[in-house]
């Protein structure tokens, strides 16, 4: 198999079938949306790197196509990125050109085309670094905090990825899928990713689930899936979805942290009887998007599992020694193989060439347990990360950005809630504005808590453990 046969090199096939829909009331054939991905890459012209400011929008989709297509590899950055954030980024990666709205007059450079409420700029960088020969792809894996991590994809990664997706889930051409993640969010991209492979519709809003704008849309288009992360299933309870009335909705997927036992319970209880099916996953950036799936058929007996490993992949336990644990319910850390394991990550334009580190291998960081059947729980993580709805939050980086603002601080939590210690009491408000402005993490995200001193060891390390988290 080659770069030609990479899926996006032939979505023109589906023709006059319907690739978007938008909620400014556009329809957007396959035709359309190639020649109009193919014309944005024209105005490139070559083989580069390109910052993509990303909204849920047709312009937005149309450049991502458009790169994808032509051998321009995208870095894949909120339309809404902090601009100290932004400028890190920038600085670090030196992108030839930027494919930004209209009103978001931080990305700059100079204008060489336009499509509707997006513009193409050209910057001034010098492009002093060269592109490995199969990057296709660079996705931040930091969440809000900004570091310039990034991952690299191969279109190999793409390919194996969303195929498997694909046969999991049996998405075929007349799914309509309605966004509720952003598409620079691996989870939101691989939706996208595997309803333009088969000829489907992807339904596009900007408009939040607590919205009626968004279930009006959903139930006009008559939308047939859409994915959430934990918290998006916590909202889902409040708006009480158990009596909405949703004929067309065949499936929901959940991804991007842990769904608690209870939760899982409880929304399989009210798909079942809504003809619905929860499909429970996994996955990671650097994984390309997704590693396992919990069959449907398992959504009751194997509740709060993340599932068995998805096609063409395979999990592992390891214990602190690096050696395999075959006992069930013996926890380890999980690693996984497969085709979609990335190639590793960049920290700077000069990575962007580096060779294949992970080669198939991931070690993903979390401890998990297998049961007698084979199917996988996370009990915790290895690394100091938790995950806030949805984007993974480094502690140690928080930590780092309150420093620099000569804030004392330890970072603690849990899923979709940082807890962060200060020495200081009359830096409260200061502490929450700055994490509110310049990470992206929302208030309701995060508290902030007094503590007189950081509890520390012998040796002068943080004893994390002796911090109160209810």
């Amino acid at each position: 198999m080659g770069i030609n046969d990479f899926f996006f090199k032939k979505i023109e096939q589906y023709n006059d079938a319907i690739a978007l829909v938008t909620d400014r009331g556009e329809q957007i054939a396959y035709s359309e949306l190639v020649c109009r991905a193919d014309k944005l890459a024209q105005n490139v012209g070559r083989r580069c790197l390109a910052f993509l400011a990303c909204k849920n929008v047709a312009e937005s989709v149309i450049g991502y196509v458009g790169c994808l297509r032509n051998g321009i590899v995208p870095v894949m950055v909120s339309a809404d990125i902090d601009v100290e954030l932004l400028n890190n980024l920038l600085e670090s990666y030196h992108p030839a050109f930027i494919w930004a709205p209209d009103d978001k007059t931080e990305f700059a450079g100079t204008k060489v085309y336009e499509d509707g409420t997006y513009h193409l700029y050209k910057t001034d960088y010098e492009e002093d670094y060269v592109l490995g020969e199969d990057l296709t792809l660079l996705l931040t894996t930091s969440g809000s905090t900004g570091s310039p991590k990034l991952v690299r994809q191969t279109w190999k990664n793409i390919e194996s990825n969303t195929h498997s997706i694909i046969s999991y889930l049996g998405i075929i051409s007349t799914d309509r899928a309605i966004t509720t993640l952003p598409m620079n969010y691996t989870y939101g991209l691989s939706i996208i990713n595997t309803h333009l492979c088969v000829g489907a519709r992807i339904i596009l809003t900007e408009a939040t689930l607590m919205s009626k704008k968004f279930w009006d849309l959903l139930k006009e288009q008559e939308a047939t899936t859409f994915g959430g992360v934990p918290y998006t299933y916590e909202i889902l309870k409040k708006l009480r979805f158990g009596r909405m009335d949703l004929p067309s909705l065949r499936y929901l997927t959940q991804a991007g942290g842990k769904l608690v036992k209870e939760m899982a319970e409880e929304f399989n209880d009210i798909c079942e009887e809504k003809g619905i099916q929860l499909i429970v996953m996994y996955g990671q950036t650097e994984a390309t998007a997704r590693m396992s799936y919990l069959p449907w058929s398992k959504a009751k007996s194997k509740a709060g599992s993340i599932g068995i490993a998805i096609p063409g992949g395979r999990f592992s336990l390891i214990d602190a020694n690096g050696n395999e644990i075959k006992n069930p319910d013996e926890i380890g850390e999980m690693v996984y193989f497969g085709e979609n394991v990335t190639l590793g990550y960049a920290e700077s334009r000069k990575d962007l060439n580096n060779p294949d580190e992970n080669h198939g291998e991931l070690h993903t960081g979390d401890m998990a347990k297998k049961d007698v059947d084979g199917f996988y729980y996370v009990v915790g993580r290895k690394k100091r990360f938790l995950k806030l709805f949805g984007n993974r939050v480094n502690l140690d980086e928080v930590e780092t950005l309150l420093k620099k603002q000569e804030i004392e601080s330890v970072c603690t939590g849990r899923d979709d809630h940082l807890i962060i210690f200060i020495t200081n009491k009359e830096q409260e408000q200061k502490t929450i504005d700055f994490i509110v402005n310049h990470t992206g993490i929302s208030r309701g995200g995060f508290e902030v808590c007094f503590i007189e001193s950081i509890p520390r060891s012998e040796s002068g390390k943080v004893l994390y453990s002796a911090l109160k988290v209810d």
